[in-house]
């Protein structure tokens, strides 16, 4: 078992290091599945993640089936299983302009899966703000308040980047489910939610020059809870608050935003930075240097 778990590393370690360049964040989007789908809009290449070596090119619109085999991944191409001697692919989205497909999605950015104790786990890579451009939708009705959307991709941001590496013994920084934060990749983009996030592109929230994980939930029932009430260890900058959210049921932890309230607020006129100010206390806005 600890051997298992060096390689593993090892081979964490590498998609790390061959992905980090160009992309800030992984998420995992499927784990422990036999087989998988996976497609492009534009002719994508397959890529031993390991080494990097050529696989071959798919073609566009066209799925392929991808199973675990034994420790390595199989491609099915034209009714044949070829085995990529690997257990771990690369899919490469060409110049970043087309879109890739799992799991009935369109994602930006590249896939990686990789095979674990004979079982599956695909990752979507891709850079930081287009991950936003799939998380506020959603996360947040897109019709909502743009200032509460705004919010949203602020604390939604702040999250991500206090969260890199959670879950990296998995191979991947973050879920794509509210465990985390809820992930449609393109096909939730919506053009006002994307606006959001383009208009606060590197805005973050610290204390204590410090990314705070900005906690939100979708209802706190009318007021919002502390840390410490339900995680048993307190944070200076979530208090409890009116939740600004009467006549909803609570929904979620109750601990940071409420969604629900932060678009009562902002159409009550507050701006997104007003509303961020109100939910988390004695925050500083911060934004992160462009590469």
């Amino acid at each position: 078992m600890d051997k298992f778990f060096i390689k593993l590393n090892i081979i964490f370690l590498f998609l790390i290091i061959f992905t980090q360049s160009v992309f800030a964040i992984r998420i995992g989007l499927d784990e422990g599945v036999k087989k998988t789908y996976v497609g492009s809009t534009l002719n994508a290449d397959f890529m031993d993640a390991r080494t990097g070596k050529f696989l071959f090119t798919s073609r566009s619109f066209f799925p392929y089936q991808i199973k675990a085999y034994d420790n390595s991944i199989a491609i099915k191409i034209k009714g044949r299983y070829y085995d990529c001697a690997t257990n771990a692919i690369y899919i490469q989205n060409p110049e970043s302009k087309g879109f890739l497909t799992t799991k009935k999605r369109w994602y930006r950015g590249d896939l990686i899966i990789y095979n674990i104790d004979n079982k599956l786990t695909v990752v979507n890579s891709l850079p930081l703000e287009e991950y936003l451009m799939g998380v506020v939708p959603s996360e947040m009705p897109s019709k909502w308040n743009m200032e509460a959307h705004k919010a949203q991709a602020i604390a939604a941001r702040s999250y991500a980047l206090a969260n890199l590496n959670k879950r990296g013994s998995k191979g991947y920084d973050l879920k794509d489910t509210p465990l985390d934060q809820a992930y449609g990749g393109a096909t939730a983009e919506t053009p006002q939610t994307t606006r959001a996030v383009l208009s606060t592109r590197g805005e973050v929230l610290t204390y204590d020059n410090k990314i705070i994980p900005a906690y939100y939930h979708a209802s706190s029932g009318g007021k919002t809870m502390s840390a410490g009430k339900v995680w048993n260890h307190d944070l200076p900058y979530i208090k409890s608050v009116d939740g600004y959210d009467w006549g909803t049921r609570k929904n979620g932890h109750g601990v940071g935003m409420s969604q629900h309230g932060a678009n009562n607020l902002a159409n009550k006129g507050y701006s997104a930075r007003q509303i961020l100010n109100y939910f988390y206390k004695d925050i500083t806005f911060s934004r992160l240097k462009q590469r």
